[in-house]
């Protein structure tokens, strides 16, 4: 009954708004000019009465993407369609800001009422769609008009920037996306592992802050962007938003500490130890009165509060720099960099620049050089300490010249003090290389399965090819494949589906016959098996010995055991000059 009355309505509206006449060839289209809408202060209205209100109360959008900062009020917005073609098209309604707290959407057409809930104060899993933007897929009949209608309610910034995808389209625009946010997240947990293991090695907590801020950095933007919500904590509504907060309130915190030790504050004047000390206790006390504030409250605060932070930092690098710190020349790039990324990413809030993406990834940008940068600052110190030990020892070398006649005993002392110093120093650089060697061996190694990744196995493949092809030998290669492994992952889960990996890579590895065989993760499910000076035979057999243990293996899920078999492409050479190294892959 009720979805008769709102639809005798529609057709009774009067055609004011205009529409968006679709065509299945284009691929991507804003719908941010098509939008009409109406703000409703006091949350009473529900669709019929939406549908009735008169046309000089809805507005029709003007800017580059929909936006009104912090509001109280729930916004109804209106997109009409039409589709004036013969066949049936599919699309995807997108709208790319993640921490809106109420998205309802009903998609009303002839034939009848769609109604969509979405939005980050529902668990992930209630999406009709699994992505970290709120996704509604449309369905447009024969020459049908439909009439989309969007309420948004949000303690965080009113943004609403929609775009129709058709499924193709959408899937490869976000994959190169994810791409991207892929590249920043490990640009950050490589600069995080690597200076992390520089403090172990020398204990300076200037290390151990830079390490601790650029933690915090990704964290709050993956929590911004709904990387967060969608892999760490897809039921945690209520964390969701607090997590904003936190970790930003981390960056200040452990930025203001990076800051007070790597700059030497506590030797600089009282007020600019004070104003330090004001920060750090301000971006703690919001942290905590996050768990019993609003969210609307929170941000408020720690935006403004950042933002001052990262001008003071700023500030401070560049008077540091002019006093004659060396160091703090990196140092104060590395925060212009940052309070730019920053003061984009308030004004954008504010609805004082649009949204797009610059406004959307300058703080990723920012925040990912400046961590390049800041490393470089730390880098420039054990530098700077290395050529005070190089000036050291020339110092001591003049003063053996000048003291050439001086008496036998002075000699000794001085050149025993320069073996020391030598000491020092090849201790150091020994246990730099030994870091170093570390750092190779992580960043070759599958963090999940614990076999090589897909990087050394490149490596090594173009190696082993070219010795085969140049001493005319054989060389094996095997690729496996989990058999039905996405409908594993969706029956039982990607936790489950990760320790399945484990698993089958424990039997990669005890089916191989001595240390020359190579084992690695290809990608995803897949695994890949080099056996240099291996024939057809010889290849087949280890295939089959992997096999046998995949499918011998008692895999336990809730107690029950669970089959799981894989497919095995193998393949045998002796490589020439004429032949390539993707050749002997595709055979595989």
């Amino acid at each position: 009954m009720r979805t008769a009355v709102v639809f005798l309505l529609l057709l009774c509206q009067p055609g004011w708004a205009e529409s968006l006449q679709l065509n299945q060839d284009i691929q991507r289209q804003s719908l941010n000019h098509f939008i009409y809408y109406f703000e409703e202060p006091t949350q009473g209205l529900n669709l019929s009465d939406v549908i009735q209100l008169e046309e000089g109360k809805w507005q029709r959008n003007q800017k580059q993407t929909f936006n009104r900062s912090y509001s109280t009020s729930t916004w109804w917005l209106k997109i009409s369609f039409r589709h004036q073609h013969k066949a049936n098209l599919s699309r995807l309604l997108e709208i790319s800001y993640p921490v809106l707290d109420y998205v309802n959407v009903y998609a009303v057409s002839n034939a009848g009422i769609t109604e969509f809930n979405l939005g980050d104060k529902l668990p992930f899993d209630k999406r009709p769609i699994r992505h970290r933007s709120f996704v509604i897929p449309l369905e447009f009949q024969p020459l049908e008009k439909m009439d989309v209608f969007i309420s948004v309610q949000s303690a965080s910034a009113i943004q609403v920037p929609t775009t129709l995808w058709s499924q193709e389209e959408f899937f490869y625009h976000h994959q190169t996306q994810n791409m991207i946010h892929g590249l920043y997240f490990g640009i950050m947990v490589v600069m995080a592992i690597y200076n992390l293991f520089i403090f172990l090695a020398i204990g300076e907590r200037s290390y151990l802050y830079y390490v601790m801020f650029i933690c915090c950095t990704p964290l709050f933007l993956s929590s911004l962007t709904g990387f967060s919500f969608q892999h760490l904590w897809p039921h945690a509504t209520h964390w969701n938003d607090q997590a904003i907060i936190v970790s930003l309130s981390g960056v200040v915190f452990f930025g203001i500490l990076f800051t007070w030790e790597f700059l030497k504050l506590s030797q600089q004047h009282i007020l600019i130890k004070s104003i330090a000390q004001l920060f750090l206790f301000s971006s703690f006390l919001t942290a905590g009165l996050s768990f019993f504030i609003t969210y609307n409250t929170g941000i408020r605060i720690i935006i403004p509060l950042a933002t001052l932070a990262c001008a003071y930092c700023l500030f401070m690098g560049y008077y540091r720099w002019n006093s004659g710190e060396i160091s703090a020349r990196y140092y104060a790039v590395a925060w212009s960099v940052f309070l730019l990324g920053g003061i984009t990413l308030s004004l954008n809030k504010y609805t004082i620049l649009p949204q797009n993406l610059f406004t959307e990834y300058a703080t990723q940008i920012g925040s990912a050089l400046e961590a390049i940068l800041l490393s470089f600052a730390l880098a420039d110190r054990i530098n700077k300490e290395r050529m005070m030990r190089f000036s050291a020892q020339e110092e001591a070398l003049l003063a053996e010249r000048d003291l050439r006649h001086a008496r036998e005993q002075s000699l000794e002392i001085q050149k025993q003090a320069t073996e020391t110093l030598e000491l020092r120093v090849q201790e150091r650089t020994k246990e730099l290389e030994r870091l170093n060697r570390k750092l190779e061996a992580l960043s070759d190694t599958d963090q999940l399965t614990g076999l090589k990744n897909r990087r050394y196995l490149d490596r090594v493949l173009k190696e082993e090819f070219s010795r085969c092809t140049h001493y005319q030998h054989a060389i094996a290669l095997l690729l496996l494949d989990i058999d039905h492994f996405k409908s594993f992952n969706d029956n039982y889960g990607h936790l489950v589906g990760d320790e399945c990996l484990k698993a089958v890579a424990l039997c990669v590895k005890k089916g191989l016959r001595w240390a020359s065989d190579r084992s690695a993760r290809y990608g995803g499910e897949e695994f890949c098996v080099l056996l240099p000076e291996t024939s057809l035979k010889g290849a087949l057999t280890v295939a089959e010995r992997i096999r046998t243990r995949v499918e011998a293996m008692e895999f336990m899920v809730e107690g029950n055991v669970v089959p799981v078999t894989i497919s095995v492409g193998a393949t045998s050479i002796i490589p020439t000059t004429e032949q390539s190294l993707e050749n002997l892959i595709a055979q595989a």
